[in-house]
């Protein structure tokens, strides 16, 4: 079922960006990985009888051609192919299988030839690449991805030197501290890249925004998606990577006549010094670099002494006179931000809106622990998460009891501890309705290991544990066969024995009652939600409400989520994705302030060490 309405309208954005004057490099996929829930297959793919994804599979490769063939079906539909006088001039096909395609063997090289071939077939009259792929088939241009591209060299003389991801900072994890990349190391990539013979650049991402609902990949892939881009999340530009970089770009477009008329020679001007020469004729076009990550260097070009800082590039259009060195940033610092108005956030203009909520405003609802729904499942054994919900819910309870005589061994009077292996993401263990305990994984490993004291009554004891994910697998060879949730073994262990509940009855219910009665709804009416005076605090499972009045103006809101603990937020019925502030980053690992110099990498420049992840 195809939808392409609201945000999803993907004929309208095309036009939208020819309206604003850009070209479209269609990159369908379908497989994007882009830290997208199940790096944007829809789930359904994998209860396909006898699919196996990204190989050479029949079931599978049926399912890629019919989506890609839509898209291109749509596009050529509204005369979008530069071939149609459109604003698309590139497509791609797969994404990044390169980095993987060992793992999958003889079978990968003839899933790349054969989704080479569908595509080309699709004659759109532009051309096809495939990314981080050496072996693309002709006539597809095999592309680079990276924070780096300028030494990268097509397989094929004949193909164009194309960066389809050139990173501008790195995505945000909960539980993790917020990367940054230093504008002065951007700037000296991208023109890197030119001076080295580079045909076209791409930023990842330019603009990342925000990954709403229920779209962030993982797992533990933030709701924010900033990635410290030249515009941030909220539409705004960053200052100074987005003024830099386009003096950086308007520098490049002076020398475009010489760099489109030849191909560049190279010179050296010394130790980690070096320039290239695009000349033809009258034209010139000069790039100086000095590659060195510590010390500054004069060198002498053409006859003439030039100031090189380390880890720079000066682009002379003329060959003589310095227009640009991406070391040297004149463009404005101070970037707008956004600031605190009580509950609500929004770009600072001067005025001042007071917008907190008091505590008579709220009105709540409490999510009852364990099984509620008639089609609840019943089943000897644990279950695996993803297989069970579809990714319907982040959430599935796994419930079971036990009846308690006294004295058992692994009793200690009546307290045992109870033994609880998940393979992640969030796990919660409720005993008898109360919260006994909790645990997380990490970005680095989802898995979940808890141990966890409990107190059991004489005679019969619920056990409710409730399994979370926070965002599914988007990256690596099989991704889409990783597991979650609980797969055991769950044990109650004491001083004289274990009692082994992995094989126990277990009853299953894949969400929580107030998604199926559509609490976050403000269309539908629910006698659920309770109105007094005050509203629980420090109590899991509730969910909460209230309304407030949005600030005047244009300029971008958002909510501050301090105070919450971990769940998801909708506004007038639409999830804004989920909210953690309490998953605090590692104390240590940032810097206080990031040296430019040197080869960048996604743990190099890192910010707001012991902080939440994102509160905003």
């Amino acid at each position: 079922q195809y939808d392409f309405e609201g945000r999803n309208d993907l004929v309208r954005f095309v036009k939208a960006a020819a309206d604003a004057g850009l070209y479209v490099h269609l990159r369908i996929g379908p497989y994007v990985c882009a830290e997208w829930n199940y790096g944007g297959f829809p789930l359904w793919l994998h209860f396909i009888p006898g699919i196996k994804l990204r190989t050479d599979n029949e079931p599978f490769k049926t399912e890629m051609q019919r989506f890609t063939e839509k898209v291109v079906a749509t596009m050529k539909g509204a005369g979008l192919y530069a071939s149609q006088g459109g604003p698309i001039i590139l497509s791609q096909i797969e994404n990044e299988y390169g980095n993987i395609a060992a793992s999958y063997g003889a079978a990968g090289k003839s899933y790349i030839r054969w989704a080479a071939g569908m595509a080309v077939a699709l004659d759109t009259g532009v051309p096809w690449v495939m990314c981080q792929q050496t072996d693309a088939p002709e006539p597809l241009i095999n592309t680079c991805n990276g924070f780096y591209c300028d030494q990268f060299t097509p397989s094929l003389p004949s193909r164009p030197k194309l960066w389809t991801e050139n990173w501008s900072g790195w995505f945000l994890s909960f539980g993790g501290a917020v990367p940054y990349r230093p504008t002065e190391d951007l700037a000296f990539a991208v023109a890197r890249f030119y001076q080295r013979g580079g045909t076209l650049q791409n930023y990842y991402m330019y603009h990342g925004g925000t990954n709403f609902g229920r779209s962030s990949g993982g797992p533990f892939i933030s709701t924010s998606y900033d990635y410290d881009a030249p515009i941030d999340e909220y539409g705004l530009v960053r200052q100074p990577k987005w003024g830099h970089l386009r003096d950086v770009h308007k520098a490049i477009k002076m020398c475009e006549p010489a760099l489109i008329a030849t191909d560049p020679s190279y010179m050296s001007l010394g130790q980690n010094a070096e320039a290239h020469v695009y000349k033809s004729g009258s034209l010139c076009a000069a790039f100086l670099a000095n590659i060195d990550d510590q010390s500054d260097k004069t060198v002498t070009f053409n006859g003439k002494a030039y100031k090189l800082p380390a880890w720079s590039v000066s682009i002379l259009p003329d060959c003589k006179n310095v227009v640009l060195n991406t070391a040297q940033i004149n463009s404005q610092v101070a970037s707008t931000q956004m600031r605190n108005l009580g509950f609500s956030t929004q770009a600072s203009d001067g005025s001042s809106v007071e917008a907190e909520l008091a505590a008579s405003s709220w009105s709540y609802a409490v999510e009852p622990v364990g099984i509620t729904k008639e089609n609840a499942l019943t089943k000897p054994g644990l279950m695996e998460q993803i297989n069970t919900t579809a990714d319907a819910s982040d959430f599935l309870w796994y419930s079971t009891s036990i009846v308690v005589a006294g004295g058992e061994p692994y009793l200690n009077g009546s307290q045992s501890n109870l033994l609880v292996n998940s393979l992640g993401h969030v796990l919660q263990v409720f005993i008898n309705g109360k919260l006994a305990g909790s645990s997380k994984g990490s970005a680095s490993s989802s898995l979940i290991s808890l141990t966890t004291p409990v107190t059991l009554v004489t005679g019969k004891n619920k056990i409710d544990l409730l399994s979370a994910t926070v965002g599914l697998t988007n990256y690596g060879a099989f991704f889409d066969l990783v597991g979650a949730g609980i797969t055991g073994p769950v044990k109650l262990t004491g001083p004289k024995g274990t009692l082994d509940l992995s094989s126990a009855e277990w009853t299953y219910q894949i969400g929580l009652r107030g998604e199926d009665l559509h609490l976050y709804n403000p269309s539908e009416a629910s006698p659920e939600w309770v109105s007094d005076n005050s509203y629980p605090t420090n109590n899991p499972l509730t969910w909460y409400k209230s309304k407030f009045t949005a600030p005047a103006g244009d300029d971008p809101v958002a909510i501050d989520f301090t105070g919450m603990g971990k769940g998801e937020a909708w506004v007038n019925g639409q999830s804004i994705g989920r909210y953690w502030p309490t998953n605090i980053a590692p104390q240590s690992g940032c810097v206080n302030s990031c040296n430019y110099r040197g080869s960048y990498s996604a743990t190099k420049c890192l910010k707001k060490c012991g902080q939440p992840s994102q509160i905003l």
